[in-house]
């Protein structure tokens, strides 16, 4: 899907970042928090945001890939067929992959009928349990570690983990707080537990072949979008609501 073009010439460092002329980028539609479409189907949200000014920044034209789950845009920058997604920091995840440090932190949070016994999240993990969550997704790939008896039906996409919830009668949702927030003002019945099971670290990742250079360029780039203030002008551009920009450099990782 090719859009903008470059208004400068490209700089010393483009070719290390994209090598191919132009800044491929993979957009991730599944977690509404951070990306979308506009009226015109062009992508908006904060990973679009980030990747035109990096293009800018580099002098480069963007040709964007878009998809529906964030496995599907993982495999498009793991097979070099795109230079940057934007994604969940993720040991599983990160095979093949160079991630930056994270610009976003965002909670992920459980839903239950409002019938439900469950109180609180702690008492999720039981084996009369079956916990939805978008196949491949960051909740996904954390819930399959971290759950000891619960058992996980995997929804096609994270969008659809309610609907999948609703439809099967399964004991609980899990996915992005945001999204899950507004699904319970769509739908009568249902409510959130308090609190939050885990919060993801979102990253820019590129494929791990790049250069130090071109690691280090990525660094650079988010920590100054980070102290600027230019992520938290994002957040406010955008009304994104219960995300906050992650704190200098990485995560500690369990």
């Amino acid at each position: 899907m090719p859009s903008s073009s470059a208004t400068s010439v490209a700089t010393p460092i483009a070719p290390l970042m994209a090598p191919h002329g132009v800044l491929r980028v993979a957009i991730n539609l599944g977690n509404p928090v951070l990306a979308g479409l506009d009226a015109a189907g062009e992508p908006s949200g904060i990973s679009a945001d980030l990747s035109r000014l990096l293009a800018t920044q580099l002098g480069m034209a963007i040709e964007w890939h878009i998809f529906k789950k964030a496995d599907e845009s993982v495999q498009c920058v793991r097979a070099d067929a795109a230079d940057i997604g934007f994604f969940a920091i993720d040991p599983v995840r990160g095979e093949g992959l160079h991630f930056s440090p994270p610009y976003a932190e965002i909670e992920g949070a459980y839903m239950v009928r409002n019938d439900s016994p469950l109180q609180s999240n702690e008492e999720v993990d039981q084996a009369s349990h079956r916990v939805t969550v978008g196949a491949g997704s960051a909740y996904d790939l954390y819930l399959t570690r971290h759950l000891q008896r619960a058992h996980i039906v995997r929804a096609p996409s994270s969008p659809a983990v309610v609907d999948v919830f609703m439809a099967q009668q399964l004991e609980v949702a899990a996915g992005v707080k945001q999204q899950l927030q507004a699904d319970a003002l769509r739908l009568p019945g249902v409510r959130l537990l308090p609190g939050r099971f885990m919060v993801i670290h979102q990253a820019m990742g590129i494929p791990d072949k790049r250069s130090a250079q071109a690691r280090e360029h990525l660094r650079a780039f988010v920590e100054e979008a980070k102290r600027s203030g230019w992520v938290a002008e994002a957040f406010a551009r955008h009304g994104i609501q219960g995300a906050a920009v992650a704190p200098p450099g990485y995560p500690t990782h369990d």
